[in-house]
């Protein structure tokens, strides 16, 4: 590990510093040659001796031996840094008051990381070594300096100093995107009738940005006060659990995979106001992932943060809805409409027939009275269709007696007409 600092005048004691890694395979580029060619079997005779060649297959580019790190490497977000500090004494004096102070700056803070001192009352014989291991979580990106500052008595009394400075890169291991599913979605609940639920749907990408493969040990959403969480990527078996995945669950550079989770708000007063209005905070996602021989990783991203639908000051949800109906053969449905505003309205309710062969059956213009801010009200309605086909519920409105304001809704739900004859 190289490191820059200036000698102003010859110290008596020298600094090294070694960062602390695993082992890597030694690699082997073989040539390869036809029998018939020039080369013909000399080349394979060559390579067979190596020490990096596997004996059963000494065509193979990866060897059974491990070799240490020859530079420093790359560092990724997440990781520990791990390094190991030697100070030894080159002369043939002994000096005393070591001190060996080991910090690491970044572009927000200077964090201290070790401060040792010379055992046997301070003194260090010649020939005699001061050693440390240093080890930080690396949580920012960017460049990174460790400075070691070395500080010593010499045998006439006077105070020596250096100090030396390794400067190294942090790099981003994952690509991460997040994308929300905020419109609402049905589930079938029994026979022809749809139930509306409230459910979020956060779709998360990570995509493996390093030059080695990793094994991803877990991939989970935390989440906020104010949501349960449901995690999507395992498959139900009868004894046991297994991801969408299978079993050798790990990402090859530039590798892209696709995580799902489920998320209801928890029903406490209030909540659906906090939920529906303006901002709201989901959670965390907390990524840990293993290198090719171990090494561990950890990420957590930011707090996530889902922009609530434009729902106005009313929200209309549809809580029941046939998927098919007969034709000429009226039918009901029912929504909950819920005020999203902090004023108290006094609503109307207009039925207008905008979608063709599709029929209100009813008052049109019924006062559907006073909702307060966050209330809820039910209420049921009934079509007629008067043509076969794939038809869109549409033309509710909501006026506002106090502030002469309309809300207008449609294409609120879709409903399959079927004659007599396709219905049998």
């Amino acid at each position: 590990m190289e490191g820059s600092g200036g000698r102003e005048k010859e110290h008596l004691l020298s600094l090294k510093v070694m960062r602390l890694t695993k082992p890597s395979f030694i690699g082997l580029t073989p040539v390869l040659c036809e029998a018939n060619d020039i080369a013909g079997g000399d080349t394979l005779t060559d390579i067979k001796p190596s020490l990096a060649s596997v004996k059963s297959i000494p065509s193979f580019s990866v060897s059974e031996m491990l070799t240490l790190p020859q530079n420093f490497g790359s560092i990724y977000l997440g990781e520990t840094f791990s390094s190991y500090v030697n100070v030894h004494n080159d002369s043939q004096s002994t000096v005393s008051d070591i001190q060996v102070k080991t910090d690491l700056q970044t572009a927000s803070q200077r964090l201290t990381l070790s401060s040792t001192t010379t055992p046997n009352n301070g003194d260090l014989e010649p020939d005699g070594s001061v050693d440390d291991v240093v080890n930080h979580e690396v949580k920012e990106l960017g460049t990174h300096i460790l400075v070691c500052a070395v500080s010593y008595a010499a045998p006439s009394g006077e105070k020596m100093y250096f100090r030396k400075f390794f400067k190294f890169q942090v790099l981003k291991p994952l690509d991460v995107k997040t994308k929300f599913y905020n419109a609402e979605d049905y589930r079938r609940f029994r026979g022809r009738v749809f139930y509306a639920s409230d459910e979020v749907y956060l779709e998360a990408q990570i995509q493996n940005i390093t030059n080695s493969p990793m094994c991803m040990e877990k991939v989970n959403l935390e989440p906020s006060p104010k949501y349960n969480v449901r995690e999507l990527n395992t498959v139900e078996r009868t004894q046991s659990n297994e991801t969408t995945f299978g079993k050798l669950n790990y990402l090859n550079p530039m590798d892209v995979r696709q995580y799902l989770y489920c998320l209801t708000a928890k029903q406490h007063p209030g909540a659906l106001k906090v939920i529906l209005k303006g901002v709201s905070n989901i959670g965390k996602l907390d990524i840990v992932w293993r290198t090719n021989l171990g090494e561990r990783g950890r990420l957590q991203t930011s707090q996530l943060e889902r922009v609530a639908p434009g729902y106005g000051d009313v929200r209309l949800a549809i809580n029941e809805v046939p998927d098919g109906v007969q034709i000429e053969k009226p039918f009901n449905f029912k929504c909950q409409i819920t005020s999203c505003c902090d004023r108290t309205m006094e609503l109307r309710l207009v039925l207008t027939n905008t979608t063709k062969g599709l029929h209100w059956i009813g008052v049109s213009g019924k006062q559907l009275g006073k909702l307060g801010p966050g209330a809820s009200m039910d209420i049921d309605l009934t079509l007629m269709a008067s043509i076969p086909g794939l038809l869109s519920i549409s033309g509710l409105r909501l006026t506002d007696q106090y502030l002469k304001r309309t809300y207008e809704h449609d294409d609120i739900a879709q409903v399959f007409v079927y004659t007599s004859l396709e219905g049998a």
